[in-house]
């Protein structure tokens, strides 16, 4: 099984050009499309849906993510394995879903020698097309990464910042996701279970609790959400849009 996480939308044919072009070169691949409407260009953001996915899959499935702003630069195109494998663009997409496959070897892909195996020449900005997608059929089809790769150094490959920093009592938090109810999730698991969460900078006190429909429509709270991070949410609203806040902004913390 390969799953697709990509920012290319569906309005274009860029997401049926991979997908034809991956069952070319290997006409048995099952394919899944996780999301195509990642924030053009938000890695994090991308990174956080990988995992999500990364998460629930089984040993052996092939993750295929395509956030990638730096196409046609010198960033390496890597393939990492573990568990299960990751095939994507080394600026950081990786982080979030490394912490689950227990990586073991990584590779950076060679474009030429990807095209000996479809026979079509490497767009310089399509590379979901002509690169990574290829390379993820590849694998499924039994093909090693020695044979299209080298092999780098695990460490090597870019991480992005999203380790939660605390000074005192108070956490600053990354916006690593907001989902389309608005709910707004931070990078802060494993964090027990508070009373209230405290936003100094908002002037706001907000009950922890379980699930949405305990506090009146309209009403903010804040919950560990469906992906064990931290979340907040509003009623049958957006705490996105009341706070004002988006991926990749930093939020003050209180737990109560």
């Amino acid at each position: 099984m390969i799953t697709l996480t990509t920012d290319f939308g569906l309005r274009g044919p860029y997401v049926g050009e991979m997908k034809v072009a991956m069952l070319r070169v290997n006409p048995n691949a099952r394919l899944v499309d996780v999301t195509h409407a990642v924030t053009r260009h938000s890695v994090i953001e991308g990174s956080f849906a990988m995992e999500q996915v990364v998460k629930y899959s089984p040993t052996g499935t092939i993750h295929v993510g395509v956030i990638d702003p730096g196409v046609g630069t010198e960033r390496r195109a890597v393939v990492i394995e573990g568990d299960q494998w990751l095939v994507v663009p080394d600026n950081g997409l990786a982080t979030l879903p490394l912490k689950h496959i227990n990586a073991k070897r990584a590779w950076e892909i060679d474009p030429d020698r990807i095209r000996r195996f479809t026979g079509w020449r490497i767009s310089s900005t399509f590379h979901g097309r002509d690169v990574f997608g290829p390379a993820a059929a590849l694998i499924d089809k039994g093909v090693h990464p020695e044979e299209f790769a080298r092999e780098v150094p695990l460490d090597s490959l870019v991480r992005l910042d999203v380790e939660p920093v605390k000074d005192g009592d108070l956490w600053s938090l990354k916006v690593i996701y907001v989902d389309d109810f608005g709910n707004v999730i931070l990078n802060l698991e494993d964090y027990g279970k508070p009373k209230a969460v405290e936003l100094p900078d908002f002037g706001l006190r907000i009950p922890y609790i379980d699930t949405y429909g305990q506090v009146e429509p309209g009403e903010l709270l804040t919950l560990p959400g469906s992906h064990d991070y931290l979340e907040i949410a509003m009623n049958q609203g957006s705490a996105a849009e009341r706070l004002g806040l988006k991926v990749g902004d930093v939020v003050r913390v209180k737990l109560v």
